[in-house]
């Protein structure tokens, strides 16, 4: 057998499947989709169940995967929350108030969420404040921001707005009337951030800084830079999501976006990524997500009572917690074997 062989085979063995980070979302993911598959049936398995919790996941998982990687770095982004209602009222009051082109509009529904990004960014890699810290206070400015600028502009804290068709088709259409086309953003968004995690010289800088920020900056690597790109990354995704409802649901609420907080957060703890950073993988926050989905909507399908998704949810989280610890007590350890 050849030596390429050999590794192949040690990379795809047992062993080394269960010391991966995603091992355990995996797991999570079929046991979920499995008990929902079975509890609600066709409909379930159908293009409605699938639309359901795959329309879902794509809103949540744009946003969670930036702000996975920025877990795995040691940082959190809390501010996320308020980025996706400011970016939406930002493009409905250009476009559906102000009367400016499509373009225009969703690039300062974009420009909100960078602009917030590197606030974020230069307030935790100038300041000695955690980023939770910072992340939930520009969160509070940038809620009073919006809904004072609403009023004022506007005289409500909601602003109608029709899209061209373009501008429709592009990020608001549905695919035969159930799948959102956002879906496919949010598979591009994952390719783009594998590139970066997995491939570019960046993630290994990110899994430096989330290992060590001290002996990371020692190394030469620009621990500041890659800190407030993550946070602008962070925020772009979020307004994008921004973007994305007014397009979809043709309206921009101020009192919006919360739920994405928590929500994000959740799918990536899930996913496997270590809340103490230095650990994590695309592909873990994916299924992450998709088992968060799958949760959150299984629960209609299946008629339980919606107290039921967030015990399951709950659970979820603290298996994940668990699990998560030990596979990387297991990858420690092989890592402790071959030195």
């Amino acid at each position: 057998m050849s030596t390429q062989s050999q590794t192949a085979a040690k990379r795809s063995s047992p062993g080394a499947l269960a010391r991966r980070p995603e091992t355990g979302a995996l797991i999570g993911f079929v046991v979920v989709f499995a008990f929902f598959a079975a509890l609600g049936g066709p409909v379930f398995m159908g293009a409605p169940g699938w639309s359901s919790w795959l329309n879902i996941a794509a809103e949540v998982g744009i946003i969670a995967l930036p702000v996975g990687l920025l877990m795995i770095s040691g940082e959190f982004d809390i501010s996320v929350g308020s980025i996706v209602p400011a970016s939406s009222m930002m493009t409905a009051m250009l476009a559906g108030h102000y009367d400016l082109p499509a373009l225009a509009a969703i690039c300062g529904g974009l420009a909100v969420g960078l602009a917030v990004g590197f606030v974020n960014g230069l307030l935790v890699t100038r300041t000695t404040i955690p980023s939770l810290i910072v992340t939930i206070g520009v969160m509070f400015a940038v809620m009073g921001l919006t809904l004072g600028f609403a009023v004022l502009i506007k005289g409500s804290t909601s602003v109608s707005y029709v899209p061209t068709p373009m501008a429709k088709a592009l990020l608001g259409q549905f695919i035969n009337n159930m799948f959102n086309v956002a879906i496919l953003w949010w598979l591009g968004f994952a390719a783009v951030f594998f590139c970066v995690l997995h491939i570019s010289p960046i993630g290994n800088w990110i899994f430096a800084i989330g290992g060590d920020r001290e002996s990371a900056r020692n190394a030469g690597i620009p621990t500041s830079r890659v800190t407030i790109g993550l946070f602008m990354a962070s925020g772009f995704c979020a307004a994008f999501v921004g973007v994305v409802q007014v397009m979809t649901y043709q309206q921009a609420q101020v009192a919006g976006g919360q739920s994405f907080i928590f929500n994000s957060i959740m799918c990536v703890v899930i996913g496997g990524v270590l809340l103490t950073g230095g650990s994590g993988s695309i592909l873990g926050i994916l299924l992450g997500t998709m088992t968060f989905a799958v949760v959150n909507q299984g629960v209609f399908f299946a008629a339980l009572d919606p107290n039921v998704g967030s015990i399951i949810v709950g659970a979820l989280l603290l298996a994940a917690v668990l699990s998560n610890d030990t596979f990387r007590t297991l990858a420690l350890s092989a890592a402790a074997k071959k030195t």
